[in-house]
Formats: C-alpha cells, sequence, structure tokens
C-alpha cells in the first residue's frame, strides 16, 4: 500500500522534521510500537482479529525502516489452550539495558469477551532479533484485570533494580462497584510482577486516568507519568478542559504524587507518547481534534518539546495529510533522532495500516 504524502506543515516545524514517511503494509493495522535492537533492526507489532483484540504479530528491519520482513506471530489468538482460546491486545516491547534478549508484554483475554477490557498480563521473548518467539510463563502476583500502553522502565527502588510497568484498570465498565485506576506493577526480573503503587486520583476530583507513559522527569532522581484522560463517571467525555494529567515518584516508583493537569499538553480521550530525548528535551505527541466519535477525531499528530528547565513548546505538526492516525511510539536511536509508528487509515477509516517515520528535534 502505498504511502500517503506529507501534508505541508501546519505551522511548519523551524527545525524538528518528519522524514522518509512510509507504510508498514505487511503489518496488521493496530496499537504499533517500536523496539531497537542492537544490531539497529527494528520491530514493529500490530494487532489483528476483533474489535480491539486478536493476534500480535513482529516485523524486521535491518535497513533502518526502508523494507520489512514478513511478519512473525507472537501471540496466535487461533491456538487453543485447552478448551480455551485467547486473544490478545496493547503490545509493548522492552530490550533491558545490556542485554540481546527483546521482550513483549501483551494482555490477553478469553476471546468470547466483547471487548479486551478485563484481560491479564503475558510475555513472551526473542532472543533471535524478533523473528522467533518464546512465550513466558510469568508469575503475576496482581491477579486483577489490567490495560497496558507503556513499556517497561529500569528504575532503583529502596537499593533494588528493578522494572516498573505502567497500566490501569477499567472494572468499573461492567461492575457498578469496580473503578477506573491507574497503577505501577514492578518486577526484579520480568517474570515476576507484582502491585508497586496506584496514581492518586487528583485532590479536585476523580478523573480515568490511563495510558501513561513513564520517563525520567524534570529534576535528577525523579520519574514522571503522563496519562490519557476521560471523564471518570462518563467515559464518553473529556476532561474539562481536554487535558493529559501527570504524576511524579522521587522514589523510583514506589510512591507518586496526586495526578493533576498538564495545562500545556491536550489530550482528548487518545494515547499520546511521551518521553525524554538524551539531552533532557521531552516530547510530547498526540492528537489535536475533537474526542471520538466527532467528526475529525484523531486526524493529526501534533507534538511539543521542553528542554530542560524550560516550558513546553507552542504545538507544532508531527503529521498531518488529512487522514486518521493515533497511537504514536517513538524510540531514539541517536541523540535528537528518533524512530516513530503509529496506526494510520484513510479520511473515513481508521487503523488500515501502520506508518514508520523518522524524526529529529535540535539538540
Amino acid at each position: 500500500m502505498a504511502c500517503p504524502p506529507l501534508a505541508p506543515p501546519h505551522p511548519r516545524p523551524p527545525y524538528n522534521t518528519l522524514s522518509r514517511d512510509r507504510a508498514i503494509s505487511k503489518i496488521a493495522a493496530k496499537f504499533p510500537t517500536l523496539t531497537l535492537l542492537a544490531s539497529l533492526a527494528m520491530l514493529a507489532t500490530g494487532l489483528r482479529g476483533k474489535q480491539d483484540m486478536g493476534s500480535i504479530l513482529a516485523s524486521v528491519s535491518t535497513d533502518d525502516g526502508d523494507t520489512w520482513e514478513e511478519p512473525v506471530t507472537v501471540f496466535d489468538h487461533n491456538q487453543r489452550q485447552g478448551t480455551l482460546q485467547f486473544a490478545s491486545a496493547n503490545p509493548v516491547h522492552f530490550k533491558p539495558p545490556g542485554q540481546d534478549v527483546l521482550w513483549c508484554f501483551a494482555m490477553r483475554c478469553p476471546i468470547v469477551y466483547r471487548d479486551s477490557e478485563d484481560s491479564q498480563l503475558v510475555g513472551a521473548f526473542s532472543a533471535d532479533g524478533g523473528r522467533l518467539w518464546t512465550p513466558a510463563e510469568l508469575s503475576g502476583h496482581y491477579s486483577g484485570p489490567l490495560i497496558l500502553n507503556g513499556a517497561p522502565y529500569p528504575t532503583d527502588i529502596r537499593g533494588r533494580k528493578l522494572f516498573v510497568l505502567p497500566a490501569h484498570r477499567n472494572t468499573l465498565q461492567k461492575d457498578r462497584l469496580g473503578s477506573r485506576d491507574h497503577f505501577i506493577l514492578s518486577s526484579t526480573s520480568l517474570m515476576e510482577w507484582r502491585l508497586e503503587a496506584f496514581i492518586p486520583q487528583p485532590e479536585s476530583g476523580k478523573v480515568f486516568l490511563h495510558e501513561g507513559n513513564i520517563a525520567p522527569g524534570d529534576t535528577p532522581g525523579e520519574i514522571k507519568i503522563v496519562m490519557r484522560t476521560a471523564n471518570y463517571e462518563d467515559t464518553r467525555l473529556t476532561t474539562n478542559p481536554p487535558r493529559a494529567y501527570s504524576s511524579v515518584s522521587k522514589d523510583g516508583g514506589h510512591t507518586w504524587s496526586a495526578a493533576k493537569p498538564e495545562p500545556e499538553l491536550y489530550n482528548a480521550k487518545s494515547k499520546g507518547f511521551f518521553g525524554r530525548a538524551q539531552n533532557g528535551t521531552h516530547i510530547y505527541v498526540y492528537n489535536d481534534g475533537p474526542a471520538k466519535p466527532a467528526p475529525g477525531a484523531r486526524m493529526a499528530l501534533r507534538y511539543k518539546t521542553k528542554p530542560p528547565g524550560g516550558v513546553w513548546s507552542e504545538e507544532k505538526t508531527f503529521y498531518d495529510a488529512g487522514i486518521k492516525n493515533s497511537y504514536p511510539t517513538l524510540l531514539e536511536v541517536a541523540p535528537g533522532d528518533f524512530r516513530a509508528v503509529w496506526d494510520s487509515g484513510t479520511a473515513e477509516r481508521e487503523r488500515t495500516l501502520i506508518h514508520f517515520g523518522k524524526f529529529r528535534i535540535k539538540q
């Protein structure tokens, strides 16, 4: 499938550019993610099957995204496990520092479920650059439902080297005594996962905090999570005004501050990307339009940057081609030099393909 041309940026970025954008047409077209391997190969995954779940596929590029190998299956919704059959969703990838093993974490639920809101954590690893995947039997000390979006983050809690994994739950959707909470899991080995913390609700009232990304914060030793939001009681509504919320931890992720709105970071119930470049610049990529299902929802992708000790920049264009785009993921491969994937579609239909692009910010 041919990649649509880039539309003229609005406003035109003075030094930040997205180049060599192309469609990864062989991969299913939902919820992509990206991982850098030691060989500089890249891996993007998508999802096919039901409305928001199915099989997880992986494809590898060894030429910096110019071509992609035939996809292989990481989690197969057609495979039965006894009398049960599972569908998977929302893959996230992680390469532990100093290792060549690549992990894929996802969420799965019985395929008969209407959606994937009540899922469990699953994992698989690859030792050959993403071409062969081995399922891992995870030890889940947190046994409740969860929804993934962000990758694990290496940290130190009370002198112990750990990985923390952001997740949330939406049990209130089907259970009037349920909740909509964002929480943090932790692990020493990526094989066992425990409940480490909850993100405290804002002091001003409850917000549906979900799909957060963790990155280094504004001060040394601080980590920060920036989260997608919606109205707590009625998820058809955004917050008022539509904003991302954030929380910080000063002890490696064991405790967190009460969530608060980010006045400069727009969010209308759509997953954004939050991260930090090697030079300390934070970046936030997001949809700027109205919330679904309004016309014009999840079309253009915009972004803002914030230098160390500075403030968020004005809104700039990440990608705008008059078609639907959402769920961006970025990966820094060199100082200020990023690779990106996001799901895309047509002017009328979302998630028909995955786009890959190269993005640079000024150092």
